[in-house]
């Protein structure tokens, strides 16, 4: 048969029909095979639940590195802002008390000069003199009483002779070794330098506070590098650095060195407290010194001149350093306050804030952190003098006055109302609850100045919130801002965490 004939074609087409039927169901077969074969199955299976479960965990990972930030970002601005607070206000009770320490030096500086001068020594003898001429007379009375007192007076006169003369050496060996260095720190005004470098450093020092919480806060940092924070006047500058110079952060005034639109009104309100202040350390001094001359030795008046002379020292004292030595002020007194609300968000109101950088997701292909509050956080802290605190006082047998004894032990007793007591032996004393003796005026000679956070309702926040911090710390960082535009201090108050 010849190739090419129709036949061949025939049969060629048929083999080549034969041949693709055999693949066809060849493959038929395998896949019909492979459906019923069940190895394998389940590797498929895990290999989807596995990349679920990795992706789950991861997203739970996230969620919770996510919350931990958000506590510890929102504890270390809490922390840190209360410890800037706690320095100012320890910057405050520094003022105060250098205040006291002036006055008491000014007291104890004419105690002193009076000690070496015994300006009171020298009318003693004529005094002394009189009565041990005047004895005798009693004697010849012819009353009893006056009698009795003749023999008494001439024992007692050179007995308080020695008295005053033993006191008045005393005094003079005292003021050798005491009165040059008093005389010394009044001269050089080494109290007033010292106050004046606790306004300029304690706003720099509560910055490092803050800053230094901050990042003890940050450890471990996970990846987000140094928590750094900063302290927040109302008006929109840090704390410390060279705003000091224009506008001080302590709400403080140096009667001397200031020059404020009422500068003559500082400095005699300055005067007249230091001379309230050093006349009271001066009556303590006296007391205590002509204690035993009050009850013992009146005979010599010797304390009654003594307290006279010292009071003329120290009035010479204080026209010599009038212009000198002045304790510092308060800013506005309480009278002198206008709207209590801005003055307390202007003078005695700070903002704490902290920065920490993004934190990195875990699967950043999957998940991304969009929210800018993830990175800051804030607090705000209020420098002030507390109430006086109840506490248990007691009036001792024979009256005394009232003794505090500090707390409230036990139950809380209940307070008198309207009814009237009922009378109280006075040899088995009166416990009592009642309030603390001690000063609560805001000003410069209350030592008590403490710091608490408040809620963060300051207007200032929309603006400390986005404005970029300049302290060097922030050299070339880029801080990640929440942007606010639009929000007054009304609608961040609706989503504060405060």
């Amino acid at each position: 048969m010849a190739r090419g004939s129709p036949t061949n074609s025939k049969l060629a087409t048929r083999r080549h029909g034969v041949r693709r039927y055999r693949v066809t169901m060849v493959v038929a077969e395998q896949l019909c095979r492979l459906h019923a074969d069940q190895r394998g199955v389940m590797s498929i299976v895990s290999v989807f639940t596995l990349l679920l479960l990795t992706i789950l965990l991861g997203m739970v990972m996230n969620v919770g590195r996510a919350v931990d930030g958000k506590i510890r970002l929102q504890n270390a601005a809490d922390a840190a802002t209360y410890s800037g607070g706690a320095v100012i206000a320890r910057g405050m009770n520094a003022l105060a008390f250098t205040n006291h320490l002036m006055c008491d030096v000014f007291a104890l500086t004419a105690f002193m000069r009076e000690a070496r001068d015994r300006n009171a020594e020298q009318f003693v003898p004529a005094i002394l003199d009189a009565w041990e001429a005047e004895g005798p007379v009693f004697g010849t009375s012819g009353f009893p009483k006056f009698e009795a007192l003749a023999p008494a007076i001439t024992q007692k006169v050179p007995l308080e002779r020695q008295l005053v003369q033993s006191f008045g050496d005393w005094g003079a060996a005292a003021s050798a070794m005491i009165l040059p260095t008093l005389e010394y720190i009044l001269a050089n005004e080494l109290i007033p330098e010292y106050q004046r470098s606790v306004v300029a450093t304690f706003p720099d020092m509560a910055q490092a506070a803050v800053l230094e919480t901050a990042r003890r806060h940050g450890n471990p940092d996970n990846g987000r590098g140094e928590l750094l924070g900063v302290l927040w006047r109302t008006n929109g500058v840090p704390v410390g650095g060279s705003y000091e110079y224009f506008d001080r952060t302590l709400p403080v005034v140096d009667p001397v060195l200031d020059m404020m639109p009422n500068q003559a009104e500082y400095l005699a309100r300055a005067r007249d407290q230091r001379k309230s202040l050093a006349r009271r350390y001066l009556n303590a001094w006296n007391n205590e010194a002509m204690r035993f001359f009050d009850r013992e030795a009146k005979m010599s008046q010797f304390g009654s001149l003594w307290r006279s002379f010292t009071c003329g020292q120290l009035e010479q004292l204080l026209e010599e350093h009038e212009f000198t030595n002045l304790p510092f002020l308060i800013r506005t007194e309480k009278d002198d306050v206008v709207d209590s609300t801005a003055h307390l968000e202007e003078e005695f109101t700070f903002l704490g804030v902290v920065y920490w950088k993004p934190m990195r997701p875990i699967f950043p292909g999957f998940f991304s952190h969009t929210l800018d509050s993830d990175s800051i956080a804030y607090a705000q802290v209020r420098v002030f003098v507390p109430r006086r605190r109840l506490v248990w006082l007691y009036d001792p047998p024979g009256g005394g006055g009232p003794q505090l004894i500090g707390g409230i032990p036990g139950d809380f007793p209940e307070l008198p109302g309207d009814e009237p007591e009922e009378p109280v032996d006075p040899e088995s004393g009166h416990w009592y609850v009642g309030r603390e003796r001690v000063p609560e005026a805001w000003n410069l000679l209350t030592q008590h100045w403490t710091t608490n956070l408040v809620p963060a309702t300051s207007p200032a926040w929309p603006t400390v919130l986005q404005t970029q911090p300049t302290l060097p710390v922030f050299a070339g960082r880029q801080i990640r801002l929440p942007n606010l535009s639009g929000l007054d201090a009304d609608d961040l108050q609706q989503i504060s965490p405060h």
